[in-house]
């Protein structure tokens, strides 16, 4: 292998996995901001996805990441800060952070919300320091197909999960674990 397009390359990977795993008080030192942006992002999201307006009326709580960063190059990271909401109330602060490792370049920003129908899927962010997408509660990605035909009434899982504000190109498969975690107050 052309010995310069290596050292780009490992350049290129240190230079992504910096940017995707900010650190933890980085984005979280203006919890008034982060609110701020969390509450926009739900309200935009609502204005716009009627299926979510919908789930948001019958959520017992919704966590809301406005801002995501995602980047790799084979081995990639993933940070970002969010709120949850109860009842229309600040009832914490959360971080989701991941790796992964496969095909994969680029980076990316997005943001998501996560409904949550029941108070199982609330106990499972405070279970073993932290929750892990795909282990314990159901977790439904609503992608746009779905979100057209979704009502309260088919609405059965635990957990709802919008991707808004997609900026940036990522591409590739990989392996991919994520974790939530309550930041501390």
């Amino acid at each position: 292998m052309n010995p310069i397009r290596s050292s780009l390359s490992r350049r290129l990977c240190i230079m992504a996995l910096g940017v995707a795993l900010l650190p933890v008080g980085a984005a979280a030192a203006d919890r008034g901001a982060l609110e701020r942006d969390a509450r926009a992002a739900l309200q935009k999201l609502t204005g716009s996805v009627p299926a979510a307006k919908s789930l948001s009326q019958s959520a017992t709580a919704v966590l809301v990441f406005p801002k995501i960063t995602k980047a790799g190059l084979g081995v990639g990271g993933q940070y970002g800060d969010g709120v949850l909401f109860k009842g229309g109330k600040v009832a914490g602060y959360y971080n989701t952070s991941g790796a992964s490792y496969g095909l994969q370049a680029g980076a990316q920003q997005f943001g998501y919300a996560m409904f949550l129908m029941n108070e199982k899927a609330i106990g499972a962010l405070g279970a073993n320091q932290g929750f892990e997408v795909g282990v314990g509660p159901s977790v439904v990605v609503v992608d746009e197909g779905k979100a057209k035909t979704m009502t309260t009434t088919t609405a059965k899982d635990d957990i709802y999960a919008f991707i808004f504000g997609q900026k940036g190109l990522m591409a590739g498969l990989g392996i991919q674990g994520n974790k939530i975690t309550r930041l501390k107050d």
